[in-house]
């Protein structure tokens, strides 16, 4: 039997991703290995959202390469999908495979382990979809095959059989929504990842209980653009009734919603949220800046005034919650005065932490074009404020719910007599004694 390990890069949409394709492999015979120097293959499943996170793809290739110099590496995801040429060059690659073909995957290792075919018939040029039927790849650079079509042709969500196992989560993610729409100047994200498009209610009912049959007791809804779900759907849904049908034809204990962007954040959302006591009390809202003048730039679809409205929303209907936000530093043009609006909007409001993203410019981008680029020793100057920053507003909410009482569902780290678990808003906490992962644990914090 072939072995595989498998490596994730990025956001909970990835994670899912990487599931989904670990689902497959072991559906399709192929036996999994914890460590990439006990594999044959080797899937690395990446992220391009930043040029640091091309970076990490291309250390993690050739750190797999010297270690295990006869393992088969396969890379796919948003980077595949972007440059697969340039993954090609690098030494260890056998196949490139981008988010337009990762459903084939499984497929596609069983036909080239063990071709239907006769060897030496492959074509030159990255080919569509439809030639995998064929046993077809193209032989782009060296020996690497790359296998990649228009992102933009996807009509549906990769998913699969769900476990609860899934990437030893024992909070597994299920994603319900892929691509996006919009198009803001910084993001490459909907050049590898396509148009919107959503996940069928009837199936997102059936994933979960699929994950509830596997052990889990919290699932955490992803997309690329989670707000958006249900509007390309006939008939048209919102997210709100696609959570009202999780709720009320499964016995899940917690559910968990990932980044939501501030504008889909309603009151109509928050007071169902506040009636329902399965939901985590979480809310991760993109901010990007709090300049209006740069908000603009970034072709962002709301002021800085609009998103302090929806801070003070959560904070009326849901005073305990935990809210997250991305920030990015170094947007071109950004300057010190720019930046010091942002941060004063962060020290004044009751953020919980923070995700911060030092910005690069990404290839296709309207902002990669744009004059007046920081200086990146700025830019890591700002980041290094703005992470100063998370680091406090962590502290102040974490000493905001001194005292508050909590379920939280037990994790897989342990320590000598203490084991990390997780509250309803998004707190860890280090309960007394050694416990099993996936618990439920009443805490005082």
């Amino acid at each position: 039997m072939t072995t595989f390990s498998i490596e994730n890069f990025g956001c909970r949409a990835t994670q899912a991703d990487a599931a989904a394709i670990e689902r497959a492999l072991r559906a399709g015979g192929f036996a999994r290995v914890r460590e990439h120097s006990d594999a044959a293959i080797v899937v690395l499943n990446t992220c391009t959202v930043t040029a640091a996170a091309d970076a990490q793809a291309r250390e993690a290739i050739r750190h797999v390469h010297a270690s295990n110099p006869s393992a088969r590496i396969l890379v796919s995801g948003c980077y595949a999908q972007r440059a697969p040429e340039d993954l090609a060059e690098l030494a260890g690659v056998q196949w490139i495979v981008g988010n337009s073909h990762l459903a084939e995957i499984s497929e596609l290792l069983s036909r080239e382990l063990h071709p239907p075919h006769p060897a030496g018939t492959e074509t030159s040029g990255i080919i569509p979809i439809e030639a995998l039927a064929a046993g077809e790849m193209s032989l782009a650079r060296g020996p690497a095959k790359i296998l990649t079509s228009d992102i933009f042709a996807q009509s549906a969500v990769l998913t699969g059989p769900a476990s609860a196992e899934d990437g030893e989560h024992t909070r597994p993610t299920l994603k319900i929504q892929d691509g996006c729409n919009h198009r803001c100047a910084y993001c490459v994200i909907p050049f590898v990842r396509g148009n919107s498009r959503s996940l069928a209610p009837d199936r997102v009912v059936e994933e979960v209980r699929s994950l509830i049959d596997g052990g889990a007791r919290e699932i955490v809804l992803s997309g690329i653009n989670l707000g958006s779900y249900g509007r390309d759907l006939a008939p048209r849904i919102s997210l709100e009734s696609v959570l009202r049908r999780i709720l009320a034809e499964t016995p899940l204990e917690r559910l968990r919603l990932s980044s939501i962007e501030p504008m889909d954040v309603t009151e109509d959302l928050l007071k169902f949220i506040a009636r329902e006591p399965r939901i985590a009390q979480h809310l991760h809202m993109p901010l990007q800046s709090a300049s209006n003048r740069i908000l603009s730039a970034m072709h962002r679809w709301y002021r800085a005034e609009h998103y302090e409205r929806r801070i003070d929303l959560i904070r009326e209907f849901l005073p305990d919650a935990a809210i997250g936000a991305d920030v990015i530093a170094g947007f071109p043009d950004e300057t010190k005065g720019d930046f010091a609006d942002t941060a004063a909007f962060i020290e004044r409001l009751p953020f919980a932490y923070l995700h911060v993203f030092s910005f690069s410019p990404r290839p296709g981008t309207a902002a990669a074009a744009l004059p007046h680029q920081v200086a990146p020793a700025e830019i890591r100057a700002r980041a290094r404020d703005l992470r100063a920053l998370s680091v406090k507003k962590a502290v102040e909410f974490r000493a905001s719910q001194s005292g508050r009482r909590h379920s939280a569902l037990t994790l897989n780290r342990t320590g000598e007599n203490w084991t990390e678990s997780l509250t309803g808003n998004y707190l860890k906490v280090r309960i007394p004694g050694r416990h099993s992962a996936n618990e439920w644990h009443e805490v005082v914090l």
